[in-house]
């Protein structure tokens, strides 16, 4: 599901992601000395994206913005490094068998964002979208049961993004699109 209205294929956050993964490795294998992309702005637009497929749709501001400002005020009182460690703590710990899955893409790949979204989709129909009909209020119980979600989600966000800047700066391997 990743076209715009004119049928032209490529034109979502998944699509964009491959874009700019394919930008950073052309420049990076020195292929095509003649290219004009901008590679801090492809590294920066390729950071974001891949937050941004980790998260939910329609109520990417509440889980990406309003959760997490909730929790770092009541639950880390008011200071994100100490939820940063919390979440770092968990992927040592409590996650630590599941990070190598996380990292993984299959067939040699570089990326993998259509995965990464599939997840997101199931986790929206899962827990976001759960008791959060259009115009309800979304009440503290709702944020607090899903905060676990968001940071794991935001943990695998991370461990994903290195894995992808590793594999682009440290091996040869194909970018293709699934």
């Amino acid at each position: 599901d990743c076209h715009d209205t004119a049928g032209h294929k490529d034109h979502c956050v998944t699509g964009a992601i491959f874009n700019y993964t394919k930008q950073l490795f052309s420049a990076y294998q020195g292929y095509s000395p003649q290219l004009s992309y901008n590679l801090t702005e492809a590294l920066m637009f390729l950071a974001h994206f891949i937050g941004d497929v980790h998260q939910v749709c329609a109520l990417l501001l509440v889980w990406d913005t309003m959760i997490i400002d909730s929790a770092v005020k009541t639950l880390y009182g008011s200071d994100l490094a100490t939820m940063i460690q919390a979440i770092q703590r968990n992927i040592t710990d409590a996650w630590s068998n599941d990070v190598s899955s996380w990292k993984n893409c299959g067939h040699n790949q570089t990326v993998c964002p259509n995965v990464y979204a599939s997840e997101s989709v199931r986790m929206a129909c899962k827990f976001a979208y759960r008791n959060a009909t259009p115009g309800s209020t979304l009440e503290d119980e709702y944020f607090l049961s899903r905060l676990p979600i968001v940071e794991k989600r935001l943990a695998q966000g991370g461990i994903r993004l290195a894995a992808v800047l590793n594999r682009l700066f440290n091996s040869e391997v194909k970018i293709a699109q699934a």
